[in-house]
């Protein structure tokens, strides 16, 4: 036995065995087991994405470029008109100087009849609007309607041989899903730009009255305003509107409006000419732990509270009153004044919702029938 051992050449010996156990471990050969550990052979990796080419490919003919002109007349410098100086120019009235302004932006066709959703930003004041279509063919423009409570704006265009989007579900969207941004930056042509959904339901910025924006890190600057935000699949699920400013450029962070939300006011502003919103007709705020508190409930309860009431309104004669606490409508659980805002916002003149309050410590149900909302 001694004799035997010395003949063996350990070196190759040492070698086969780290083979085996290297073939075994990448799955080169079948399972066993070294000792009581079993080897497992290696689970083949999932394919990483390198290309978006199909999504792009699928979303691009539907976005188009938009191009506005408008008249602005301006009177000369103030000082041309001061009597001073008057006496020098024989008290002639100054001339009115006429100038032409162009702007541009992004939007994206809707439907076969040539329907385009923009931001109302985009074409506000405008008395021109060109629109270019992905095969280079340009079309004239008429306003349908527009939205400034959520910067929304609808387009018909003559030419209906471009391709509709189709359109995804903002509801199923994660954070950390893949998005793309397509659009016309800075006028340079339509670009892609990747990100990803970096929150949802924002709000409270400052920028619409209904806010509910979904927020990526996808690159969009000026010119990108009404673009498409699309899944990796190509479907809208948002309707690019705005950025977060920064002194030094672009800051990462992006707002676009969920494509339901748009396709909800499109559908009201080509029906009807604008959109029709329940309106209940009171002030409310936050309740706050400190509120809470104050008005002897848990701080940690959830609702508004009510600050004023409008004259005449559903709520005025539905018998709110100020310091009416807000925790529901029509039994949904109602957590801050934009969730309150949205769900009588989201419901229709003539509509009867029930509202539970809390009013002096007890609680209590109110039913209201809501008007129209105003024009704001």
């Amino acid at each position: 036995m001694l004799r035997f051992l010395n003949s063996i050449n350990w070196p190759i010996v040492s070698g086969i065995l780290a083979a085996v156990i290297l073939a075994q471990a990448m799955g080169l050969l079948p399972n066993a087991t070294i000792g009581s550990q079993r080897i497992h052979p290696k689970e083949p990796a999932t394919a990483a994405v390198n290309s978006y080419q199909n999504a792009v490919s699928q979303a691009a003919p539907s976005v188009v470029n938009i191009y506005t002109r408008r008249h602005e007349r301006s009177r000369a410098p103030r000082i041309f008109r001061d009597p001073f100086f008057q006496q020098f120019f024989r008290k002639s009235t100054p001339p009115i100087q006429e100038r032409m302004k162009e702007t541009l932006g992004s939007g994206v066709i809707m439907t076969a009849e040539g329907y385009v959703l923009t931001n109302n930003h985009v074409i506000a004041g405008a008395d021109e609007i060109l629109v270019l279509l992905y095969d280079g063919t340009q079309s004239k423009a008429s306003i349908i309607g527009v939205d400034p409570e959520t910067d929304l704006a609808v387009l018909k265009i003559a030419n209906t041989d471009g391709t509709p989007i189709q359109i995804g579900d903002p509801n199923s969207v994660n954070v950390g899903d893949v998005v793309l941004a397509i659009g016309n930056p800075f006028g340079v042509g339509q670009t892609v730009t990747q990100g990803i959904i970096s929150a949802t339901g924002r709000y409270g910025l400052g920028l619409n009255t209904f806010e509910d924006f979904i927020q990526t890190d996808a690159a969009i600057n000026p010119g990108n305003s009404g673009g498409a935000l699309v899944n990796h699949q190509g479907h809208l699920i948002g309707i690019n509107t705005a950025i977060l400013d920064s002194e030094s450029g672009w800051s990462g962070i992006s707002f676009a409006i969920p494509a339901n939300t748009a396709i909800q006011v499109m559908s009201d502003l080509v029906q009807y000419g604008r959109v029709i919103r329940g309106w209940l007709g009171l002030e409310a705020q936050q309740l706050t732990p400190q509120i809470a508190t104050s008005f002897g409930l848990d701080r940690n309860k959830k609702g508004i509270i009510v600050t004023g009431v409008y004259r005449n309104s559903p709520a005025h004669k539905a018998g709110f009153k100020a310091g009416d606490i807000i925790t529901a409508i029509d039994n949904v659980p109602i957590v801050d004044g934009r969730s309150g805002m949205n769900r009588v916002a989201a419901s229709k003149p003539g509509d009867s919702i029930a509202i539970d309050i809390i009013r002096q410590g007890k609680a209590t149900r109110l039913s209201a029938t809501l008007s129209n909302r105003p024009s704001q």
